[in-house]
């Protein structure tokens, strides 16, 4: 009879085991959150006693074949993007004025809740902008048809052309060209390692990373005296 009863009771006992083993592993959560340092120009947080003259940033464009053809949708999403990312680099290289042509009626409305009335400032200069050429490729390679080990590279690559007018004459007074290449890898060895999806950041790094590069390039040529300003 103890035999008849012990082994059921060992199988209680492995079973409610096993119960509090996958309760307490299923209810484990991690969190971890930390900041990331963001790029930026050249010439952020610098002194300079120059002419500030006035900008705006006019249009801006994706000219490149991404995103375009049949099933792309009627919003110029890169090149609204990139827009946004040549406002603040433009703002932060403390070497212009940078105004705001996109919100005009926001900027009305509260003038008008403020009691004021508003004396826009005009811009001397108007910065254009495409971006020529964007794209991502996937590479790989296995060792031993995968066996011993395979890897992944991702990669995201970013033209954009920029053209400065003056709105007095219409004369472009500069133009600069520049480009960025950015990269994710992952590798598995033996079947230990990371293996890595599609990384929809990149396109929005490597778009980050060529703005800034043309940027700097405005910047150092302006104080070169490749091009002036009035």
């Amino acid at each position: 009879m103890a035999i008849l009863f012990s082994c059921p009771l060992k199988k209680s006992v492995v079973s409610v085991s096993v119960v509090l083993l996958l309760a307490t592993t299923g209810c484990s959560v991690t969190q971890s959150n930390h900041s990331v340092t963001s790029e930026t120009v050249s010439s952020y947080k610098t002194d300079y006693n120059g002419v500030k003259t006035t900008l705006v940033v006019g249009n801006f464009q994706n000219r490149s074949s991404y995103m375009q053809g049949l099933f792309s949708t009627n919003t110029d999403q890169l090149g609204n993007q990139a827009k946004t990312i040549l406002k603040t680099h433009l703002q932060q290289t403390n070497r212009f004025r940078v105004v705001d042509r996109e919100n005009l009626n926001i900027l009305k409305r509260e003038a008008e809740l403020n009691g004021v009335t508003q004396s826009l400032t005009g811009a001397r200069y108007t910065l254009t902008g495409d971006v020529t050429e964007f794209g991502r490729k996937v590479t790989g390679d296995k060792q031993l048809f995968g066996i011993l080990g395979s890897g992944k590279t991702q990669t995201a690559y970013a033209k954009v052309s920029l053209n400065i007018v003056d709105v007095m004459t219409g004369e472009v007074v500069y133009a600069t060209q520049a480009a960025g290449e950015y990269e994710l890898s992952n590798r598995e060895v033996a079947g230990f390692g990371s293996t890595a999806g599609y990384d929809a950041t990149l396109n929005g790094k490597v778009l980050n990373f060529a703005i800034t590069e043309a940027v700097n390039n405005v910047v150092r040529d302006l104080e070169n005296g490749t091009w002036t300003v009035q």
